[in-house]
């Protein structure tokens, strides 16, 4: 008789080759997808090239997207997407993603198909968690690991503990699956997860969407998390019909598998969350905020919550309303399709109309890189994924985490505030 799994043990043993593996082991397991952006990639080529053979593993196995400092923001940008168009014309890889067809990549992949239940995907890039929504093992590697990854297919792993929380009820008014994971992280701590599974299952799991499920995935790395899992159900499955012809294989945890913790949290009592300078962890319930914070800049997209679902709800707060003078909101559609949707829903006008900037795809001031970034002492709100110290500019800058809920609402307010006071009442469902 097998002894029981994790999810995450299932996938890394399936991969690995071998019945089974548990926390600790170090293994050695083939690669569904590796991936690479126009500031990892770089790198990566010097190494693969210092490898010295003249082919990939796997041309179609690669995917390689150029979002962080695109459209080039400068010479130095501009060389590093040089080179990385130049390798992936060399070595015909199949998904690169030039400027005009690409899109955050995170949530790219999952939106081309590459993406589906069972896979075991690499990127270097940390947010590469986000694929665990499509219940995927999926981590950030190091340059130096996509390297030998592109050359070999494989790459090591130490196989971790999990933790495992077990969601019930159903979400409430402007709740949204970025403060459920704020709420966690809040919880738990930005080293609450290290080095461990975070896997989601339960009941409560009917009340989010895939786009509430790759927002909470996707900050599974700011709990200190190796992963962040869903148990797969009907609403995986039929967003992987949608988006992928890829033959895909469902991994659930045995009942008696082995947790580090378990978490049971009713999702109906979390309520608007804000994450305060400088960690997500620093976290406040919007009725927890009593005094006026007032902010320069809101930022709404990212690889976290520039999904179609997260510029609808902005629409509907910004509809008809007008950004606080002397505020900028800046609108990132994570993708150009997700862009091409928000246009033929009538949102990008709404945006445009409320005194919104609204750019192409891009990573932008998330990390600091351009198209928004913040002078000293200025204080932004966004829905991006982190709020370190000089994040998104000025290391006398600050950064507030929040959903798009609360983001576009603070950006009519002028200070960090909820719909509630616009004499807005959020969905109940």
């Amino acid at each position: 008789m097998s002894k029981p799994m994790t999810m995450s043990q299932k996938i890394l043993a399936h991969h690995a080759g071998k019945e089974y593996v548990e926390p600790g082991d170090l293994i050695f397991a083939n690669v569904e997808l590796v991936l690479g952006n126009d500031v990892t990639t770089p790198v990566a080529i010097k190494e693969f090239e210092k490898i010295g053979i003249d082919r990939v593993f796997d041309k179609d196995k690669i995917a390689i997207v150029p979002d962080h400092f695109t459209p080039n923001k400068d010479i130095k940008s501009a060389q590093q997407c040089k080179m990385v168009r130049e390798f992936a014309k060399k070595y015909e890889i199949t998904n690169y993603f030039e400027v005009g067809e690409m899109g955050i990549e995170h949530a790219l992949l999952p939106e081309k198909g590459l993406v589906v239940p069972g896979d075991l995907v690499i990127g270097a890039d940390s947010h590469t968690c986000t694929y665990g929504a499509l219940g995927a093992f999926s981590t950030g590697i190091g340059s130096t690991d996509m390297a030998c990854a592109m050359a070999t297919g494989k790459c090591w792993f130490k196989v971790p503990e999990a933790i495992k929380f077990v969601l019930y009820g159903k979400k409430t008014g402007w709740t949204s699956g970025k403060d459920i994971i704020l709420h966690i992280i809040g919880m738990i701590g930005v080293d609450g997860a290290l080095y461990k599974s975070m896997e989601y299952t339960g009941e409560g799991l009917k009340s989010l969407s895939m786009d509430d499920r790759f927002t909470i995935a996707n900050m599974a790395i700011e709990a200190g998390a190796k992963n962040g899992i869903f148990e797969v159900d009907e609403k995986t499955i039929e967003y992987v019909k949608h988006h992928s012809t890829k033959p895909y294989k469902i991994f659930k945890a045995d009942e008696d598998a082995e947790y580090s913790e378990v978490y049971e949290i009713d999702i109906s009592k979390i309520k608007p969350t804000v994450a305060f300078p400088h960690l997500p962890e620093n976290t406040k319930t919007i009725d927890e905020i009593t005094e006026k914070i007032y902010i320069d800049q809101v930022v709404i997209g990212s690889c976290t919550n520039g999904r179609i679902e997260d510029l609808r709800i902005a629409a509907k707060i910004l509809k008809g309303r007008k950004v606080k003078k002397g505020l900028r909101c800046i609108i990132f559609p994570a993708t150009q399709n997700i862009y091409k949707q928000a246009l033929k829903e009538g949102l990008i006008e709404i945006f445009i109309d409320a005194g919104c900037v609204v750019s192409t795809p891009t990573c932008g001031p998330c990390l600091g890189g351009h198209m928004g970034i913040l002078a000293d002492g200025e204080r932004a709100l966004a829905t991006t994924n982190r709020n370190f110290v000089g994040r998104m500019g000025h290391p006398s800058s600050e950064v507030y985490l929040s959903s798009p809920a609360i983001a576009a609402a603070s950006a009519v307010l002028g200070y960090i505030g909820s719909p509630e006071e616009l004499g807005m009442k959020g969905d109940e469902e």
